[in-house]
């Protein structure tokens, strides 16, 4: 287990970003449906139904948004 910490700019981040932009519940269900729709593609190796690419485009944007906020690097110029 790591035990590096967030800066506080990273936790500022965070914070507002679970305040005013998603649940906390709600990204981690985002997380969830990702894991399992990837693995199950990954296992079955056919064509995802069309309600899970829906689902896993929405947990990709989340995971984005988590990313950018722990570690800017798709704003920085």
């Amino acid at each position: 287990m790591s035990t590096n910490t967030l800066s506080k700019e990273a936790e500022t981040r965070l914070m507002n970003f679970f305040n005013t932009t998603i649940d906390p519940n709600e990204m981690a269900k985002a997380l969830r449906q990702a894991n399992y729709i990837l693995a199950l593609g990954i296992i079955r190796k056919d064509e995802t139904p069309q309600q899970e690419i829906i689902k896993l485009e929405n947990s990709f944007y989340w995971l984005n948004e988590l990313a950018e906020i722990l570690n800017p690097y798709l704003d920085v110029e």
